[in-house]
């Protein structure tokens, strides 16, 4: 099975010179249950996507949290043999999983990551992540929230796993400048 895992430039890099992806509990997407039921129109790859995209928007919320990272997403395709079962707490369409184990490199597919130019659409959406999320009273500030989902109008770029170590590299050792 397929998963995504959110993560950052220096995540990504530490991960694979650490040869693996942790530590875990690790909060990853895949096709679930709940997200094949909430869009049960989709086939295999439009469900794949939707996965997708829900780790590319946790990816904001590391960048949200790490200031320095370049303001890239990235996530990371990984293909796993077994995943955990949902626990019943999950809401429709939603396609996060937890697992916990670490996550060899060998296990990893592909890596995907925003072009240089959005930077600043992803870096606007990190630095207001807190406001986008707000409280349960609140329900986020309108524009935080628009400047999250514009996100979503950025392609992510794919890099096989061969490439991953030049794409490291052309970031620098602080996984490139914050744009």
């Amino acid at each position: 099975m397929r998963i995504y895992v959110p993560s950052t430039i220096p995540l990504l890099d530490a991960a694979c010179h650490a040869g693996e992806i942790g530590p875990a509990p690790l909060t990853a997407y895949a096709v679930t249950p709940a997200l094949r039921e909430w869009y049960s129109g989709g086939d295999d790859e439009e469900l794949e996507y939707a996965a997708m995209a829900q780790a590319a928007r946790a990816s904001v919320g590391l960048l949200a949290a790490d200031p320095s990272a370049a303001r890239r997403r990235v996530v990371i395709a990984c293909e796993v043999g077994a995943v955990p079962p949902a626990d019943g707490t999950v809401e429709l369409g939603d396609a996060r999983l937890e697992m916990r184990v670490v996550i060899p490199w060998t296990k990893v597919a592909a890596v995907h990551v925003d072009a240089v130019a959005a930077a600043g659409v992803v870096g606007k959406a990190a630095d207001t992540w807190d406001a986008a999320h707000g409280d349960t009273a609140n329900g986020g500030d309108e524009d935080a929230v628009f400047a999250l989902d514009s996100c979503e109008g950025e392609d992510l770029l794919w890099y096989a796993t061969q490439e991953i170590p030049d794409l490291l590299a052309a970031e620098g050792p602080r996984g490139g400048l914050r744009a």
